[in-house]
């Protein structure tokens, strides 16, 4: 079981390994899920996200929405909203509304770069947090906050344990 505030580790060597991390995450988030990105530049957040997005069916190119700020990918059997709020500061983020993407637009899965920036985060989500390790690449700690993500992780731990994981 995943309590709240546990975390699941994932030892990610290279790129493959997170875009694989993210098609599990594809294979075991709802619409509705928020993940809350956070790590250096180039640490691998839109890597993991052109992962889910793999996993979604997504067909179209994801790249990073530094500049655009939010990418809709509404074609995937779960519609994906990818933010990225890097440049952005905090009242910036605020006139944005980002939680439009979690409380009213469509359901799907929220992927949001930069969390650090949101004025307020949602009520439940998964935070997922890049470290880099010298001696096996990056690693990555996915946190629940909330019933439901405490289930996505014991989901996403199970494949874990079945070495479905990187």
């Amino acid at each position: 079981m995943v309590p709240a505030g546990a975390c699941v580790v994932v030892e990610l060597p290279d790129a493959t390994a997170t875009v694989r991390l993210g098609m599990a995450l594809a294979d075991v988030l709802p619409a509705g899920a928020v993940l809350l990105l956070q790590g250096e530049l180039g640490s691998g957040k839109t890597t993991l996200v052109q992962g889910l997005a793999q996993g979604l069916g997504i067909s179209e190119p994801v790249t990073s929405p530094t500049f655009a700020l939010v990418h809709e990918y509404p074609e995937g059997r779960i519609p994906l909203y990818h933010l990225d709020l890097y440049r952005l500061s905090t009242a910036e983020v605020q006139q944005l509304q980002p939680e439009y993407y979690w409380q009213e637009a469509p359901p799907g899965i929220v992927a949001v770069e930069w969390p650090e920036r949101l004025p307020v985060w949602p009520s439940c989500y998964i935070h997922v947090r890049w470290q880099n390790d010298s001696s096996a690449g990056r690693r990555v700690e996915l946190t629940a906050q909330g019933p439901d993500p405490q289930q996505w992780l014991r989901q996403l731990q199970a494949r874990q344990a079945a070495g479905q994981l990187p």
